[in-house]
């Protein structure tokens, strides 16, 4: 009895053991699973990104909250674009090489975040508006300093331009990336130029991000990013305002525009000149004037008479309402009274006048 007894308890121990060891490494790989980024994506709400004019959900309303979105200043948009324009025809004559321009994307952050995300090595010009009186970051990367590099000094076309890392830029590279950097900063002056007179001018170039800070960390910023091809070689231009540099001339980015106009919609001009030329005005013509108390107005009574102090042939006014317009002489023309006008009287300036 006691050996069955045994038995039975053996094999049963032995079925535990085995179902244990077999649920065993179920358990371990469930309590060892972590989340991917997709799911951590979808957990706080960035699984696809809202699409414009969508609403922002999870923390990205909580990360967005501080920043002010470029569409809110669409000249911008368009001065870009015309950067674009003119650099591919000014790079071209710059490099002698078919160069194509074009816009990555352009958005807003904070001025430190963009500070942390540069990759290195790269050189950061830190560039000045001269009418706004403030500072802008231009980047260039590793790559289209080497590619500028190799353009300027006769490299051959069909190689990629040598990259050596982990040594600094030697004086004859910082020389050539100088000499690009002022092809774009004349470049975006002459893109402002419709919008507003501004000059941008070089003043620092630097390697290390610490030492081009031109603004606060926590400030927001517009972001450009720029792509140059040259055939098998090129890199990026990042040009970076912050929005304290915009201020100045933030009314008039916030305007709307048709093509290049900048806002100016020249259809309604035309129609608005049109019709100014077909509007009719009331001339009075002014004899005397004289200064006399409101008894002696009220005094006056049918067949009084009133002397003028105008002889017959003498100097009259031409006005429209209060504003003096001509000066003229009275006459007879087929039986009706004329007026001669001999000379345009000159306006005061007003102060409200623009």
């Amino acid at each position: 009895m006691s050996d069955t007894q045994d038995q039975s308890d053996d094999d049963l121990a032995a079925a535990w053991g085995a179902a244990t060891d077999a649920q065993t490494p179920v358990d371990s790989a469930q309590a060892a699973r972590e989340l991917n980024q997709s799911e951590i994506d979808n957990l706080l709400g960035f699984d696809t990104g809202p699409a414009d004019g969508e609403a922002r959900t999870g923390m990205q309303k909580i990360i967005s909250s501080g920043l002010v979105s470029y569409e809110r200043l669409p000249m911008l948009e368009i001065v870009f674009d015309r950067l674009v324009r003119i650099m591919s025809t000014s790079l071209r004559n710059f490099t002698s090489d078919n160069v194509e321009v074009g816009i990555d994307n352009i958005l807003s952050l904070r001025f430190g975040d963009y500070l942390n995300s540069i990759p290195l090595p790269a050189m950061l010009a830190v560039f000045k508006a001269e009418e706004w009186d403030n500072h802008g970051l231009m980047v260039i990367d590793s790559a289209m300093i080497y590619s500028i590099v190799d353009v300027l000094l006769g490299g051959r076309r069909g190689t990629a331009a040598m990259r050596i890392e982990g040594r600094p830029y030697t004086s004859i590279e910082r020389s050539l990336v100088e000499r690009l950097i002022e092809v774009v900063l004349a470049d975006l002056s002459t893109s402002f130029d419709p919008l507003c007179p501004v000059t941008f001018r070089f003043e620092r170039l630097e390697v290390n991000p610490r030492f081009a800070t031109i603004s606060r960390l926590s400030n927001a910023a517009i972001l450009a990013r720029l792509r140059i091809d040259m055939e098998d070689r090129g890199g990026r231009v990042e040009l970076l305002l912050p929005y304290a540099t915009l201020e100045p001339v933030r009314e008039l980015l916030l305007q709307q525009f048709m093509g290049e106009k900048f806002g100016r919609d020249s259809i309604w001009e035309t129609h608005l000149a049109e019709q100014l030329w077909h509007t009719e005005v009331e001339l009075s013509v002014v004899l005397d004037e004289q200064t006399m108390r409101l008894a002696d107005v009220i005094a006056f009574k049918p067949g009084q008479q009133l002397l003028l102090n105008t002889v017959p042939g003498g100097a009259v006014s031409v006005r429209c309402g209060s504003v003096a317009l001509f000066e003229g002489r009275m006459g007879q023309k087929n039986n009706n009274v004329a007026v001669k006008i001999e000379r345009e009287l000159v306006r005061p300036a007003s102060p409200d006048r623009f």
